[in-house]
C-alpha cells in the first residue's frame, strides 16, 4: 500500500500556479490546473541542474494533434509534459512524476511514478537510492 502525505487544500493550489513541497525526501512542484486536476512532478531540472521547477510557467502544447499541459522550465523555458514529466524537445529528458490524489478537498501526494532524468543524480553528485 502506497502512503499518501497530506500537502494541503485544493483551495491553497491557485489554477496553474506550480509550490513546492517536500515528499519523502524528495523536493516535487504540485501543479491545480484548470480544470481542477492536480499533478506532481519532480522539482529538478535537467538543463538548469537546479530545483527550480515550481517556479516555471504553466500552459499548452499541441502533442501528436492533442492540447496537452505542460510546464515550461523558469530558466531555458523547455516544456515538460505534465501528465508524463518527459521534455517535449528532448525526451531523453524527464522531470519525474509523483501519483496524486484529491479527497475532500485536500490534496495528497504519494509515491513516484515515473523516475527523472538518468543524468539527475549523476549531474547533482548524488547517489540513487535503491
Amino acid at each position: 500500500m502506497t502512503t499518501m502525505h497530506p500537502v494541503c487544500t485544493l483551495s491553497d493550489l491557485l489554477p496553474e500556479r506550480p509550490v513546492a513541497a517536500l515528499i519523502d525526501g524528495r523536493q516535487v512542484a504540485i501543479v491545480r490546473l484548470h480544470d481542477d486536476r492536480v499533478v506532481a512532478v519532480g522539482m529538478w531540472d535537467p538543463f538548469a541542474r537546479a530545483n527550480v521547477m515550481a517556479r516555471g510557467l504553466v500552459g499548452s502544447s499541441l502533442v501528436d494533434g492533442e492540447d496537452v499541459p505542460v510546464l515550461f522550465s523558469p530558466m531555458y523555458k523547455q516544456a515538460f509534459d505534465l501528465r508524463t514529466g518527459v521534455c517535449l524537445s528532448d525526451p531523453s529528458k524527464a522531470l519525474g512524476t509523483w501519483a496524486v490524489a484529491v479527497l475532500d478537498g485536500r490534496v495528497f501526494v504519494g509515491a513516484q511514478l515515473s523516475e527523472e532524468a538518468p543524468v539527475r543524480h549523476a549531474e547533482a553528485g548524488l547517489a540513487k537510492a535503491g
